[in-house]
């Protein structure tokens, strides 16, 4: 495939995987941005021998893992959005989470789950009215 193929391939993978949150700057801004559209999401996110939420799935375990929060976030408002998990799902994440990494690193989370759940509902609420 060729660069901009996998590129435009990348790039409809991320609003897809992201629910279209995540802003893809242009082409060449970022060599980091350009090399992860190609390689992470045109060739790895597009396989389809796993499904998104297999994939996110495995993901939230190794950043929950990392402790990194601000990640974790991303990753389960996506999931949220795009139905993958419902929030008592991700609620029960955090308690297998706490068993296998501990309780200070599960609890770090808890308050960003609750928060993307807050948020995913009030984005679904303002849609649903009209408002967004």
């Amino acid at each position: 495939m060729a660069d901009s193929e996998r590129r435009k391939r990348g790039v409809e993978m991320i609003n897809e995987v992201y629910a279209g949150d995540v802003v893809v700057p242009p082409e060449g801004a970022m060599a980091f941005t350009d090399i992860m559209l190609e390689q992470l999401f045109a060739e790895v996110w597009s396989r389809d021998v796993l499904s998104i939420r297999d994939r996110r799935l495995l993901l939230l375990g190794i950043i929950a893992e990392k402790g990194e929060a601000m990640t974790f976030g991303i990753q389960a408002k996506a999931a949220l959005k795009r139905g993958e998990l419902e929030p008592d799902e991700l609620r029960e994440f955090l308690l297998m989470i706490a068993q296998y990494s501990g309780y200070p690193r599960a609890a770090s989370l808890v308050g960003v789950v609750e928060q993307k759940i807050v948020e995913v509902a009030k984005e679904k609420e303002n849609a649903a009215d009209g408002s967004e």
